[in-house]
């Protein structure tokens, strides 16, 4: 049993649940972390991945208990789809997380004091920026998550935008060319050339494409992270690559703007990241495609959050169900 406490020793429990590892966390209502634990999940699925999350909330409940704060909240942040009527999730990294009963675990697990709440990692990376990050205070933003993937997160007049099936923001099928190829069947158009992967796939066809090429990437072993220094390096190749990604960037912004008229669009996830030096190009060319008002009336920015952004959307997810 917990102690009666004064309401300013309150806390909130944060989890961010990845692909590879579980981060959770203990926040003040200033958005402070009084304790951060981490586990691997070393390739576990189902109902291992949950005991897991479990055992950390385990740990900081007693850490909350011995140090005289008042847990009253957590929040889930996963790597997929939240299915909020049935508290289920579909989350592809995860093995065996397809209509998985997480809501049903935890509510099984966690005392009945505290408040569960579960949503995607783009809800939590939004939640998270307009808390402490570079969208702070903004009612009208979009965090855009480049990495294995695409996502993002929309947060419009101060609400996530979650759609009829809790599937809004999965803008890596977002198309931006013609004609259609089943290559995107998997991913989506804009996903399939722009993300960290895709970045390796179009470097790889313009490889394909071009006769005499001396330069340091092997297309046998690319990957994103060899695109980047060979940019730095002068490649040509990789100079053409990221020039196709830039030009796709720009025009998914432009789309951003165009749709929601943010005030705010950060760039997160592995990619930004390095391409974060892209973002004044990326402008440029949002600036061709976008609604020619609108696009004058948002600041594009990288997230100043890092590898933190989930975990702290997903504190600020708490916070907002006490």
């Amino acid at each position: 049993m917990f102690k009666e406490l004064c309401m300013n020793n309150k806390c909130f429990i944060a989890v961010d649940c990845g692909g590879t590892k579980i981060a959770a966390a203990l926040f003040n209502e200033q958005g402070m972390i009084l304790k951060e634990e981490t586990l691997k999940l070393n390739g576990v699925g189902g109902k291992d991945v949950a005991d897991k999350m479990i055992n950390l909330i385990d740990s900081l409940l007693y850490y909350a208990h011995t140090d005289s704060f008042e847990p009253v909240s957590l929040g889930v942040c996963v790597p997929g789809i939240v299915y909020h009527e049935s508290g289920k999730i579909w989350a592809p990294n995860i093995p065996d997380w397809e209509e998985y009963p997480l809501m049903h675990h935890l509510l099984q697990a966690v005392p009945k004091n505290i408040n569960i709440s579960i949503d995607s990692d783009r809800a939590c990376y939004i939640l998270g920026e307009t808390w402490l990050g570079s969208a702070k205070g903004a009612k009208n933003a979009i965090f855009v998550a480049v990495g294995t993937g695409i996502g993002a997160g929309i947060l419009i007049d101060g609400k996530i935008l979650r759609g009829h099936g809790d599937i809004a923001g999965a803008t890596g099928w977002m198309a931006l060319q013609r004609p259609y190829d089943k290559k995107f069947n998997a991913c989506g158009n804009f996903e399939y050339y722009a993300s960290g992967d895709g970045i390796a796939r179009t470097a790889k066809e313009i490889l394909k494409n071009t006769e005499g090429y001396k330069g340091e990437l092997d297309p046998d072993k690319l990957r994103s992270e060899d695109v980047f220094k060979a940019f730095e390096n002068g490649d040509p190749l990789a100079i053409e690559t990221f020039d196709q990604c830039i030009e796709l960037w720009g025009m998914a912004v432009a789309n951003y703007v165009s749709l929601f008229n943010p005030e705010k669009i950060i760039l997160g996830g592995g990619v930004f990241g390095p391409a974060v030096q892209f973002i004044p190009r990326i402008l440029e060319e949002a600036k061709k495609w976008a609604q020619p008002i609108s696009i004058t009336q948002v600041s594009l920015e990288a997230t100043t959050l890092g590898k933190h952004a989930g975990l702290i959307g997903a504190g600020r997810l708490a916070m907002l169900n006490t």
